[in-house]
Protein backbone atom coordinates (compact mmCIF):
# COMPACT_ATOMS: atom_id res chain seq x y z
CA UNK A 1 0.00 0.00 0.00
CA UNK A 2 1.42 3.05 -1.35
CA UNK A 3 0.67 6.48 0.62
CA UNK A 4 -0.26 9.45 -0.91
CA UNK A 5 0.12 13.51 -0.55
CA UNK A 6 -2.68 15.51 -0.17
CA UNK A 7 -2.21 18.05 -2.96
CA UNK A 8 -1.42 21.55 -1.06
CA UNK A 9 -3.22 23.95 -1.92
CA UNK A 10 -2.07 28.12 -2.60
CA UNK A 11 -2.41 29.57 0.81
CA UNK A 12 -4.95 32.70 0.52
CA UNK A 13 -3.22 36.26 0.37
CA UNK A 14 -4.20 38.07 3.90
CA UNK A 15 -2.53 41.53 3.02
CA UNK A 16 -2.91 42.87 -0.71
CA UNK A 17 0.11 42.77 -2.60
CA UNK A 18 -0.34 46.68 -3.14
CA UNK A 19 -0.22 46.89 0.27
CA UNK A 20 3.11 44.58 0.98
CA UNK A 21 4.70 46.80 -1.68
CA UNK A 22 3.80 50.27 -0.16
CA UNK A 23 4.97 49.05 3.19
CA UNK A 24 8.29 47.53 1.66
CA UNK A 25 8.88 50.90 -0.28
CA UNK A 26 8.79 52.97 2.99
CA UNK A 27 10.81 51.02 4.82
CA UNK A 28 13.75 51.11 2.33
CA UNK A 29 14.64 54.60 2.36
CA UNK A 30 15.51 54.12 6.16
CA UNK A 31 18.02 51.15 5.00
CA UNK A 32 19.91 53.68 2.98
CA UNK A 33 20.87 55.96 5.56
CA UNK A 34 24.59 56.09 6.58
CA UNK A 35 24.96 54.36 9.89
CA UNK A 36 28.33 54.93 11.39
CA UNK A 37 29.67 53.81 14.69
CA UNK A 38 29.38 55.32 18.29
CA UNK A 39 32.75 56.55 19.29
CA UNK A 40 32.09 55.22 23.14
CA UNK A 41 30.49 51.98 22.93
CA UNK A 42 30.55 51.25 19.18
CA UNK A 43 26.93 50.80 18.79
CA UNK A 44 25.36 51.68 15.19
CA UNK A 45 24.49 55.02 15.07
CA UNK A 46 22.39 57.41 12.34
CA UNK A 47 25.34 60.82 12.27
CA UNK A 48 22.94 63.52 13.09
CA UNK A 49 25.50 66.49 14.70
CA UNK A 50 29.59 66.93 14.99
CA UNK A 51 30.13 63.97 17.23
CA UNK A 52 29.26 60.06 15.80
CA UNK A 53 27.02 59.46 19.48
CA UNK A 54 24.59 57.14 19.85
CA UNK A 55 21.02 57.75 21.76
CA UNK A 56 22.29 56.61 24.88
CA UNK A 57 25.45 58.06 24.94
CA UNK A 58 24.36 61.35 23.36
CA UNK A 59 21.58 61.56 26.68
CA UNK A 60 24.72 60.95 28.85
CA UNK A 61 26.09 63.47 27.91
CA UNK A 62 23.67 66.14 27.85
CA UNK A 63 23.20 64.16 31.81
CA UNK A 64 26.83 65.43 32.24
CA UNK A 65 26.56 69.07 30.95
CA UNK A 66 23.52 69.89 33.03
CA UNK A 67 25.28 67.89 36.47
CA UNK A 68 27.99 70.18 36.14
CA UNK A 69 26.11 73.96 34.65
CA UNK A 70 24.30 72.73 38.74
CA UNK A 71 27.78 72.22 40.50
CA UNK A 72 29.80 75.97 38.60
CA UNK A 73 27.63 78.21 40.52
CA UNK A 74 28.06 76.46 44.50
CA UNK A 75 31.61 75.98 43.33
CA UNK A 76 31.77 80.16 43.20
Amino acid sequence: MEMKRKPQTKPEAVIPAELLEQAKRSVSPDLLKKTTRCSVCGADTVSTGDEPLCWVCRRLKISAWKEIEQQMPAQE
